[in-house]
């Protein structure tokens, strides 16, 4: 059998020291894995590239081809990030058979690599696959999940156990699966795919800055054939929004609003997107209204349906959506999947 390449694509964005932290215990499971370990830092713009080359280069990293440490000009977002990885491939010029993503603050627990590429190989319809993610407290994170719909937009704001029982099978966080399952999407915090993958359906739509870049790209590898699976038995620990900050937000970002309007947009039309908002405002309100009623904690960022509102609104007016944030050129993958 042909050598099974691994290209590990680790994404930094002002994250230097957990990235080093990450890219070591990638390297370590790479020891006995054929493959390359590519660190991008996405235009951090504050001494990210400079420490992190200079610590490879301590630690012996960069004297064999097997790591590398590039940068991207601007911060692009997650998706235009992991393109850069996409395109440059392996040392050699060459693609390799699988790309593995990582996230700056997720790290490979055991035998995560090998047990995603393992995967693959052992079932050939599979394209992507992604892992158990669990907190460094040990707590789970969610990341096995169902695509976004009308109905899961109203059952995930309105957060009443009515509508759960009612709406089960358009929930888009499922409950932790205990062993491996074909699921819609997964999360990009650690993530093996398939070389065919990209090259059928392309790199990650970079019009999306954060945000449901996973579940596009997913969601154009179903439509070309390909199954995304979800393996408990590979393991990452993830610390989580440390690049965007999520956990701390005061309001919730424009990229944001904008993502999820181009996901529904861009896969079910204007129509269905509009349908999805009114059931997500709809959701919104009822919560709202159990807030007043019950006194449930407030489950979104501060003023986020007026926020949602007005995103709405400005869409309606203004059609033609523009990015929020400054975006290096598209890349060739993204211009081929469009």
């Amino acid at each position: 059998m042909a050598q099974q390449n691994i290209l590990v694509i680790l994404l930094n964005f002002r994250t230097p020291d957990m990235t080093l932290q990450s890219a070591e215990a990638a390297l370590r499971e790479l020891e006995d894995l054929p493959g390359e370990l590519l660190i991008i830092d996405n235009g951090s713009g504050d001494g990210s590239f400079d420490l992190i080359r200079a610590e490879a280069q301590a630690r012996g990293w960069l004297d064999s081809n097997r790591v590398r440490v590039i940068a991207s000009p601007v911060n692009g977002g997650f998706g235009a990030g992991m393109n850069i990885g996409l395109q440059t491939g392996l040392s050699t010029g060459c693609a390799p058979e699988f790309y593995y993503l990582l996230n700056s603050d997720a790290f490979v627990q055991g035998e995560t690599i090998r047990t995603l590429r393992d995967f693959l190989m052992d079932h050939p319809g599979a394209g992507l696959a992604g892992s158990y993610v669990r907190g460094t407290d040990g707590t789970p994170h969610r990341t096995a999940f169902r695509f976004p719909s009308i109905a899961g937009e109203f059952e995930a704001s309105a957060r009443t156990g009515i509508f759960t029982r009612l709406l089960k099978p358009w929930v888009v966080a499922m409950e932790m699966p205990q062993v491996e399952l074909q699921v819609d999407w997964t999360a990009g915090a650690s993530l093996m795919i398939r070389h065919e993958v990209i090259a059928a359906a392309g790199g990650f739509d970079e019009s999306f800055f954060l945000y449901f870049e996973e579940t596009d790209l997913c969601h154009r590898a179903a439509r070309a054939g390909w199954r995304t699976h979800y393996v408990p038995a590979s393991e990452v620990a993830h610390i989580g929004s440390a690049s965007t900050g999520m956990k701390d937000w005061q309001c919730t970002p424009t990229y944001w609003f904008d993502s999820r309007l181009h996901y529904f947009v861009k896969t079910h039309g204007r129509s269905y997107a509009a349908a999805a908002t009114l059931a997500r405002i709809s959701g919104s309100l009822i919560y709202a209204l159990r807030r007043l009623i019950q006194n449930k904690p407030q489950a979104d960022p501060p003023h986020f349906l007026r926020d949602l509102c007005l995103h709405s609104l400005r869409a309606l007016l203004a059609p033609q959506r523009t990015s929020s944030t400054e975006t290096r050129p598209p890349s060739p993958l993204a211009k081929e999947q469009k």
